[in-house]
């Protein structure tokens, strides 16, 4: 289940909202709380759209949607695409009530708090084992969480692991990807011009001969 839900603006790390959990959960949460605040100084505008990073029994899930992080803190065992779908309806519902106002410089700490309504109703809904079911088959074909990136905590925080690194790799893979397509085709026109090229010369030296001499004559 969703033990834990933190929202943060991306660009400076900024806590904008948060679920207000219970005196045992914050107790029990506090180490995972402050790594996802490590996590947050991390991130940036290439960073990883969506991430899962294990860590002890637990795991941290985020979502980047219109430059704010959305993480929230479940157990292992809690499947990664309702993790991901509940993320994404706090996403939808957070630009939806603060969009407009969450670049502002003026913003203090947990400034939308009051979003944790939301973030509690929702949470229930989650919660309830059948409502897991029927979300699970609605959203086979929506999202293919074996694309998301699963990273270790102790990679990401004590090994100076980058949460842009694998984007990076993916846009020079794709840059060298597209370099080698053009240069394949290139070729391909190349041997078409050897293959075809005196042939098709000495067809049309033919044609225009014929073509003067009914010109001419």
């Amino acid at each position: 289940m969703v033990k834990s839900t933190i929202i943060a603006r991306v660009a400076d790390g900024l806590p904008l909202a948060a679920s207000m959990d219970d005196e045992q959960a914050e107790s029990m949460l506090s180490e995972y709380k402050s790594q996802a605040k490590a996590i947050f100084k991390k991130l940036n505008s290439h960073s990883e759209p969506m991430c899962s990073i294990e860590s002890g029994q637990y795991c941290l899930h985020y979502l980047l949607e219109q430059g704010v992080c959305y993480l929230c803190i479940c157990e292992k065992s809690f499947p990664r695409k309702l993790a991901f779908s509940y993320l994404d309806e706090l996403a939808k519902e957070f630009y939806m009530s603060y969009g407009s106002e969450v670049e502002k410089t003026n913003l203090r700490p947990y400034a939308f708090i009051k979003f944790d309504t939301f973030i509690q109703k929702t949470k229930r809904i989650y919660e309830d084992s059948r409502t897991q079911n029927n979300l699970s088959k609605l959203n086979e074909d929506l999202r293919d969480v074996t694309q998301i990136m699963t990273k270790n905590m102790e990679d990401l925080l004590w090994r100076g692991d980058s949460l842009d690194r694998m984007n990076t790799m993916s846009d020079r893979l794709r840059d060298q990807s597209e370099k080698y397509r053009k240069h394949t085709r290139q070729l391909n026109i190349e041997m078409m011009i050897r293959k075809y090229g005196i042939p098709a010369a000495i067809v049309l030296g033919f044609i225009l001969i014929l073509y003067l001499r009914y010109k001419l004559f």
